[in-house]
């Protein structure tokens, strides 16, 4: 399962409406991929449609998709926002990463 935080929701919402999305149905495609100063990278966007394969998942009224390969690095993952001067966006907390790098975007397990 992925959560995500209540900053993170509002944020997440608020980027959905802008781009033409309904966060009631439609869905925030959380992937990881190859790449970054630590061998791999998170990836996040939106989407209207799910792939069969996909797996689905609702936390604080945010509908997820994962792919199955993602969704091997991502279980137990916390989608958190962190705005203001110093704020990175958007952020996963994940707790199989066992090295990231400094700006949060890459990891290693």
């Amino acid at each position: 399962m992925i959560q995500v935080s209540e900053t993170a929701k509002k944020k997440v919402i608020d980027l959905m409406t802008e781009g033409g999305f309904d966060a009631s149905t439609d869905y925030v495609r959380v992937g990881v991929e190859s790449g970054g100063c630590s061998g791999l990278s998170y990836k996040l966007d939106f989407d209207k449609e799910k792939d069969e394969a996909d797996k689905v998942f609702e936390d604080n009224d945010v509908r997820i998709i994962v792919d199955k390969k993602s969704f091997l690095y991502l279980v137990g993952t916390t989608l958190e926002y962190s705005g203001g001067l110093n704020g990175k966006g958007f952020v996963f907390n994940n707790p199989n990463a066992q090295r990231t790098c400094g700006c949060g975007e890459s990891f290693s397990l």
